[in-house]
């Protein structure tokens, strides 16, 4: 899900302030020309490989938000595990909570390969510099909740993440093969649930709608802010990492969106939102920015409440993480005496 970080800055950026590059040596210019190389060929970068420092910040900035963004992403749901109406709902939100975990841990893991350990990462997080998909600080109210969560920030995330199997580092793209094929899964069962609410009450139906109005501006600005006013894209685009713009992303999720929604029997909450012959894509409305960077900047509903749950999580956890590593010791103690 959720890669907003080529247009979010962690907030330890300090805006205005330009480094002096040194000129590079023989040997550096060479290493840059055969990196260039690789990107122009459509190739992939390895973690041994040579890579420019600028090229391995944005990716360790762009991983690890990603992966801070797949543990966020549980909370909202997980608080419904318990209430889910019934078992079989209950098991899909088990498996799916499950996933976006292992997530997290396939893009930390990736991450690492960049050389940053994940302790870092998580400080970043834990500390507030790091940043986050937005769309997980906002509450999740009922239970019609649940499943426009799988139906539109999933599916958002999915268009957002499909061309990220094509990024230039090897780690991060064959990392998210197999995260696209269980967000493919989690946009499904989303969807089938509120299909199934569609067909009951009048309440059940007034439900999904209402929660229909309030994500849908959302899951929009989960692509980042405008392509003009996100001037980090362009370099992203240059180096493989980011394949299709912001804009270009959020056209694609709009024109998926509304056959979905017709289907479902739900409106969207635009009402600019009409197709465009000339342009062969749906217009819509505008997107509200200035809640979109108060979020991103700690101002939302839940920022305070999902971050401070984070913290919680990895303090009563220290010492199931001290247990292992006296195991793993051990391990390793024992069989360097077996080898001896």
């Amino acid at each position: 899900m959720y890669t907003q970080s080529f247009s979010v800055a962690d907030s330890e950026a300090r805006a205005g302030l330009k480094s002096v590059t040194p000129p590079p040596t023989s040997e550096e210019a060479a290493l840059q020309a055969h990196f260039d190389a690789v990107i122009d060929a459509d190739g992939k970068v390895e973690p041994r490989d040579w890579m420019p420092e600028g090229y391995r910040k944005t990716l360790v900035r762009q991983i690890s938000q990603h992966a801070h963004s797949e543990i966020v992403g549980m909370l909202p749901e997980g608080n419904w595990i318990s209430r889910a109406p019934s078992l079989k709902r209950k098991a899909i939100l088990i498996a799916k909570v499950q996933d976006e975990g292992g997530h997290g841990l396939y893009l930390y893991s990736a991450a690492e390969t960049l050389g940053t350990s994940r302790d870092q990462m998580l400080a970043g997080l834990h500390s507030g510099k790091a940043k986050y998909s937005s769309i997980f600080n906002y509450p999740t109210l009922n239970w019609a909740d649940v499943g426009v969560i799988g139906w539109l920030v999933d599916g958002a995330a999915i268009m957002n993440q499909i061309p990220l199997c094509r990024c230039s580092y090897g780690p991060y793209a064959r990392a998210m093969i197999r995260v696209c094929k269980e967000e493919s899964f989690h946009q499904r069962q989303g969807y089938e649930a509120l299909l199934v609410m569609m067909q009951g009450t009048a309440e059940q139906k007034a439900m999904v709608q209402d929660a229909v109005n309030r994500w849908w501006w959302k899951c929009l600005a989960m692509f980042g802010p405008p392509d003009a006013d996100s001037p980090n894209s362009a370099q992203g685009m240059r180096w493989g990492i980011k394949r299709i713009s912001n804009d270009d992303l959020r056209q694609k999720f709009v024109d998926a969106t509304v056959p979905q929604a017709e289907v479902l029997g739900v409106t969207l909450p635009d009402p600019d939102l009409k197709w465009n012959e000339e342009r062969q894509h749906h217009d819509y409305g505008a997107i509200d920015w200035d809640e979109f960077w108060a979020t991103v900047n700690g101002h939302g509903p839940c920022n305070k409440e999902r971050l401070s749950t984070r913290v919680k999580a990895w303090n009563d956890g220290a010492w199931v993480r001290d247990a292992a590593l006296a195991h793993a010791r051990k391990q390793k103690e024992r069989s360097m005496k077996e080898a001896a």
